[in-house]
């Protein structure tokens, strides 16, 4: 019993070491912002969020997914599922990008949207500061949106879940990737892989800044949400009055209040 609670303990602080050591070089020789400070303003907020989501928040997140996906499984023709699962990994593992990416875009693009959903996602986009740790700052029940818009899909559709694993540790080490404080010369490749400055003016506190995509851009470009200015945003973060504490983030959009109407939120033109 003390063992287990040891590693229980042991595990989040060993994978915020990992990252730290993976991520403060990178920030610190590629800077983004130069004047950017490790101990920045908020820090430890988004350490609050980081361990939440280790100690508190993951374990439920995906046991509810696992849940909803065992039971929606059933819906789907069990032989369809096989032959999927069947292909070559290489050939399942391009399919799942191009799946997750479509569904994580548009998912992606509805929460700004949405005033509902907006609420939850505004919590990601209220951090004024951009670094690896910023990157898990996330209400749970946007987590569990947003982590089953990625997954979920793919699972339904048979695809093996040793592929699926993967996949699944690669976004997650992306997506602190682009919210990190980095900026690489990588030129016209950034339109194929993406970049975290591509990511970092989504951030910008314009609601409706564009780069809605995740992993690669293209979804971006095919649809005219794509945004490269070339510099960093002025301001990061949200541009209405939103709590900073972590228990208020947490609480907030769980409050009832008036939502505005869908017409008045979105503008005519997203990009």
């Amino acid at each position: 019993m003390i063992k287990d609670a040891l590693y229980f303990f042991a595990a989040p602080l060993l994978s915020l070491l990992i990252l730290f050591i993976i991520f403060s070089p990178l920030e610190k020789c590629f800077p983004a912002n130069v004047q950017q400070r490790i101990f920045r303003p908020a820090w430890l907020t988004d350490l609050c969020f980081f361990l939440g989501q280790y100690l508190l928040w993951g374990g439920l997140v995906f046991g509810a997914l696992a849940w909803g996906g065992t039971w929606l499984s059933q819906f789907m023709p069990s032989d369809f599922r096989a032959m999927v699962g069947a292909q070559p990994w290489w050939l399942q593992a391009f399919e799942v990008i191009l799946i997750s990416d479509f569904f994580i875009y548009w998912g992606h693009r509805i929460q700004h949207q949405v005033p509902f959903l907006w609420r939850f996602h505004a919590v990601h986009h209220s951090a004024e500061h951009l670094d690896w740790l910023a990157a898990h700052r996330e209400h749970p029940l946007d987590t569990i949106y947003t982590v089953g818009l990625i997954n979920l899909p793919a699972f339904l559709l048979g695809f093996d879940l040793a592929t699926l694993a993967g996949f699944t540790a690669f976004r997650g080490i992306w997506a602190i990737y682009i919210h990190s404080n980095v900026r690489l010369p990588l030129g016209p490749l950034r339109m194929l892989i993406g970049a975290p400055e591509l990511h970092h003016w989504h951030h910008a506190k314009e609601r409706f800044a564009g780069n809605y995509a995740n992993l690669s851009p293209l979804m971006d470009i095919m649809f005219g949400t794509y945004r490269h200015p070339g510099h960093e945003p002025a301001e990061l973060g949200l541009a209405e009055p939103f709590p900073k504490s972590y228990l208020g983030q947490l609480i907030y959009p769980l409050l009832p209040r008036r939502e505005k109407s869908r017409e008045s939120s979105v503008p005519s033109n997203p990009k």
